[in-house]
């Protein structure tokens, strides 16, 4: 845990989620809620694409909250393949939020089964902004849903990604008029990409904060 991240307990609805938070640098602008990865395959909050993530949204002063879904770490609770862990992550919204009530933005992100998660979180919880980074569609019984607003959304994946085929989004997106932004020789994990993942970030997401 980076000793600038402060590690916080948040009620969730089976019992209590270990979450990191962040806070915002310089002006806040809003607050951030950021989900790991598969925690069947080790996904955590300190997976390097959501602290990369975090990061960033940090300094652009967003107060991030990043939190073990149920039954990783020492969250409560047990692995509900995208269920439970959606209910979970807008409790851990609704709390952020109530933290930073002169925090008007919203941004909602998730990196692999995060983002899975996050597309059916967006159907309560619209975001100003929906960042998905490898997202994990076309994998599970329940087919992620789509978009809420697609001119609020950003989705960036790895061209050679070895876990979610690149086919798999772009299908995806496909159905709702959604652009991809693709890293070349990225893998899932964005193995040696995290400055490109970092610099795309900065790149495109204020100017979607704005519109």
């Amino acid at each position: 845990m980076n000793h600038s991240q402060t590690l916080i307990h948040i009620q969730g609805e089976v019992g209590k989620l270990e979450t990191l938070y962040l806070p915002a640098q310089g002006m806040e602008r809003g607050v951030a809620v950021v989900h790991h990865p598969n925690p069947t395959q080790g996904g955590t909050f300190t997976n390097k694409v959501i602290q990369t993530t975090a990061k960033v949204l940090s300094v652009m002063g967003f107060h991030c909250y990043l939190p073990n879904s149920r039954g990783t770490g020492n969250s409560e609770g047990v692995h509900d393949y995208g269920r439970g862990e959606t209910t979970d992550c807008i409790a851990v919204i609704d709390y952020a939020r109530a933290q930073h009530p002169n925090a008007a933005q919203f941004v909602l992100a998730g990196f692999s089964f995060g983002a899975y998660v996050s597309t059916f979180v967006a159907q309560q919880r619209e975001p100003d902004l929906l960042l998905l980074i490898g997202t994990a569609v076309g994998l599970y019984e329940v087919p992620a849903p789509h978009v809420p607003n697609r001119h609020k959304t950003l989705v960036i994946h790895g061209a050679d990604d070895e876990v979610v085929p690149l086919a798999n989004p772009l299908k995806w997106c496909g159905e709702q008029n959604l652009p991809v932004i693709v890293l070349p020789e990225s893998s899932h994990f964005f193995h040696g990409k995290l400055i490109q993942l970092r610099d795309t970030l900065n790149s495109f997401v204020p100017s979607l904060l704005e519109r």
